[in-house]
């Protein structure tokens, strides 16, 4: 009898494991554990696929110094999650391809003399593209940053005033707004979470952005923790020079607008006036005149 029951727990142990593997394994957890494994295995582009690639392979055909340009027009610009360095390379390279083909296509087509011409201009066009939007993002986006600039190291002072540290003060500013320039503090702040040495950490955002007064407060605070300064002594100064450049900033704007809307003014809106105020005097004079 013993005999019996020791094969029917021979046939059915090893059976029961099986079933329970079967059902109880995460077979979620496992596929992602394969993918990762299969990503650490193959290099980024041969694991993302064939399109991956040709950013790579445009990427790596590119000279470094261009390259270095457009990785900085791209931190300029916020660096947009879809449109990494690579593919903005590959999205030109596609661009000059295209602007080529039309370039021939034209010369083949059209008659004209200068027909050379509009196919390079094309071509020079179609290539250089890219690069203008994303100039444009950038600007525009060094522009809020330096719009919201002042009012920043106002809530910065109040804050470390209170008796916030600094980077206390900068998580509780960054967190509490929206707009370009929180997100740089932020993306600071979790640098320095990581484990980034302070002072490259302020570097390195100094040097993703363009605007000369975020540089120079970056510089002071460096400054400043190097040779041991108040902090607050340092917000309080830069604060107060925010403030009165961006009252500079209006009045120039303002001392611009004269200039800015004198040939609109000559050549839209005066003749206009000049034909409803004149036209039925002139009208008038050439009847009597007539008869």
């Amino acid at each position: 009898m013993m005999i019996v029951w020791l094969a029917a727990l021979a046939v059915t142990a090893p059976l029961g494991f099986i079933a329970w593997s079967t059902v109880a394994v995460d077979r979620r957890g496992a596929a992602a554990v394969k993918r990762n494994l299969a990503t650490g295995t193959l290099s980024p582009a041969a694991a993302a696929g064939p399109r991956r690639n040709l950013w790579a392979m445009a990427g790596r055909l590119a000279p470094k110094s261009y390259a270095a340009k457009l990785d900085r027009l791209l931190a300029a610009a916020g660096r947009p999650r879809s449109m990494p360095l690579e593919r903005l390379i590959g999205l030109k390279t596609l661009c000059g391809v295209g602007g080529v083909a039309f370039a021939f296509l034209h010369l083949f087509t059209a008659t004209y003399p200068a027909r050379f011409l509009v196919a390079l201009a094309v071509t020079v066009l179609a290539y250089f593209v890219p690069d203008l939007l994303v100039r444009n993002t950038g600007q525009k986006r060094q522009q809020k940053i330096m719009d919201a600039l002042p009012d920043t190291l106002d809530q910065l002072l109040i804050s470390v005033e209170a008796g916030l540290g600094f980077e206390g003060a900068v998580s509780r500013v960054a967190s509490k707004g929206g707009g370009p320039l929180n997100d740089e503090l932020m993306r600071t702040l979790q640098e320095l979470q990581m484990g980034r040495p302070r002072q490259e950490a302020y570097l390195d955002l100094a040097t993703r952005n363009t605007v000369p007064e975020l540089r120079s407060f970056i510089r002071a605070v460096v400054q400043a923790d190097v040779y041991g300064i108040a902090i607050a002594n340092v917000l309080r100064v830069q604060a107060k020079e925010m403030r009165l450049k961006r009252r500079q900033r209006a009045e120039e704007k303002a001392m611009k607008i004269p200039v800015k809307i004198l040939f609109p003014l000559m050549f839209f809106i005066l003749p206009v006036l000049f034909i409803i105020v004149l036209g039925p005097a002139v009208m008038g004079i050439i009847n009597t005149f007539s008869r």
